[in-house]
């Protein structure tokens, strides 16, 4: 027999422990090399662990364990052949003896006996007494289907309360990742002087041009022109024109980029992740659709990796997609600021003395007033604004087929 003990691997730097989220095989199932076992979840991402070889695998540790790096977690008899079943197979020997013992459980209602004959406790009793209730109609949850005094309570209907409906409650651990973001959202709010200034934009020009070039955008590059990439730009442009916001304090010093790592909030199945898009002032019209697609999709499909959520200098947040008018978003720590987006609602505005209907977006923007002033915060605001409602001088040079590569 040659085991193979499968430890866990490093998922990145500083990360020193992981939970087991959820095992993706049972205890003495045959797995191939390679396959999916388990997926992990650390306090930035959630990965895949795959098998290192072929052979019947024995679980060393349960769904909500938190084990270290480098600790064994299951071990895989790599001598074992395949079974001819498949995987199904190398589980039935030990699913036998437990088909031949079930009758034995059905022939033993030792908590049907107890509970029948209407066993309470002395509390249960005297409150069941008071109100007149038979302990046989009550089942109960203590020992031996013994009544026990939550039982009676609840059992007990309320002065103007309905009762039967259902009124049950999960309980479930939060997953590493959840944690850790709950940390840090607390840690932003108890450790910056953070404020929130709004504003907000007429996005006619923006419109008139998604739905000017959409087609042949998608039809060229293979990914739609989205908003996304529009705010993109106008933020990497303030960003350039008031560079505080582009920073952030370590100690008792202020560290400023002479670069754009934008991290792009999205929404994937194990919750809230925020993907770095590098280098976005670097990057066109096309640079930065195909970039957030490609991190959504891996988000998505708990592919993302620690380095690809790491060392973002500003965060844009869109609540607009679930339909938020208004929020003031909480800044991603170490970060200074974070620019809110919200939904597109057609309203009446007053334009050159006349009253119009436009498309119109509320903009928060969250700061850290230890660095950045309010001079700064909302003129950086409003040259976002500006670039947006102007597109084609401030984002796209006058030309905007040069700009969108057609």
């Amino acid at each position: 027999m040659s085991i193979l003990e499968m430890k866990v691997p490093s998922p990145g730097e500083s990360i020193t422990e992981v939970e087991i989220a959820t095992w993706l095989v049972k205890d003495g199932d045959y797995v191939e090399k390679d396959q999916a076992i388990a997926e992990v979840d650390s306090d930035k991402a959630t990965l895949e662990l795959p098998a290192e070889e072929s052979g019947i695998i024995t679980l060393k540790a349960e769904e909500g364990d938190a084990v270290a790096v480098g600790q064994v977690v299951c071990l895989i008899d790599t001598s074992a052949a395949k079974p001819s079943g498949g995987a199904a197979a190398a589980s039935t020997p030990a699913d036998a003896p437990k088909v031949v013992e079930a009758p034995k459980a059905e022939a033993t209602p030792a908590a049907t006996s107890t509970y029948a004959t209407g066993s309470a406790s002395p509390a249960a009793k005297k409150i069941l007494d008071e109100k007149n209730i038979d302990p046989v109609t009550i089942q109960g949850t203590g020992k031996d289907g013994r009544v026990t005094k939550e039982d009676a309570v609840k059992a007990v209907p309320s002065m103007g309360t309905p009762t039967g409906g259902p009124r049950g409650e999960e309980r479930k651990k939060m997953s590493m990742l959840r944690r850790k973001v709950a940390e840090r959202l607390v840690e932003a709010k108890n450790t910056t002087a953070m404020l929130t200034t709004f504003n907000e934009v007429n996005l006619t020009n923006v419109n008139k041009l998604r739905s000017e070039y959409k087609d042949t955008f998608k039809n060229k590059h293979g990914v739609g022109l989205g908003f996304m990439s529009f705010f993109t730009k106008a933020v990497t442009r303030a960003l350039e024109l008031y560079p505080d916001v582009n920073s952030m304090i370590d100690g008792q010093e202020q560290i400023k980029f002479d670069f754009a790592d934008i991290s792009i909030a999205v929404s994937g199945p194990k919750g809230l992740m925020v993907p770095v898009v590098r280098n976005a002032e670097l990057l066109s019209f096309r640079g930065i659709e195909n970039e957030i697609k490609r991190l959504a999709i891996r988000a998505r499909d708990g592919q993302i990796t620690v380095d690809e959520m790491t060392g973002g200098t500003f965060t844009i947040t869109n609540g607009g997609v679930f339909g938020s008018m208004l929020s003031t978003p909480i800044i991603n720590p170490p970060q200074s600021a974070i620019l809110g987006m919200h939904n597109i609602i057609e309203r009446p505005i007053a334009v050159n003395g006349n009253v119009e209907i436009h498309p119109m977006m509320y903009l928060a923007l969250s700061y850290d007033h230890r660095i950045i002033d309010g001079r700064e915060s909302v003129g950086f605001l409003v040259a976002i604004k500006e670039a947006l409602e102007n597109p084609v001088e401030l984002l796209m040079d006058n030309n905007p087929t040069k700009a969108l590569e057609l």
